[in-house]
């Protein structure tokens, strides 16, 4: 069972583009309030998280891939309504 993501179990989830999406926002939210902290603390923390932004975006546009890959091969996904997983059990 997943936590966050749509599932036989738990129609109710969330996509995965839609979750990574929401986090990569919560850290750009983050970052605009430790721009103008010149300790080095959080010019670090800053630092790693503009990484961790251009990972975040990696990851947003390929389950955006597999999505489309998914939807071109199976059509939508029935997951949010209760039925099955287009590939796996």
């Amino acid at each position: 069972m997943t936590h966050y993501l749509v599932t036989e179990e738990d129609p109710s989830g969330q996509k995965l583009e839609d979750v990574l999406a929401m986090i990569r926002s919560d850290i750009i939210h983050r970052c605009t309030r430790i721009t103008d902290d010149s300790r080095g603390e959080a010019q670090a923390v800053l630092s790693n998280n503009m990484k961790i932004l251009n990972l975040l975006t990696d990851a947003v546009d390929l389950a955006m891939d597999s999505t489309r890959i998914l939807d071109k091969a199976f059509g939508p996904s029935q997951a949010g309504k209760g039925g099955p997983p287009r590939i796996g059990n």
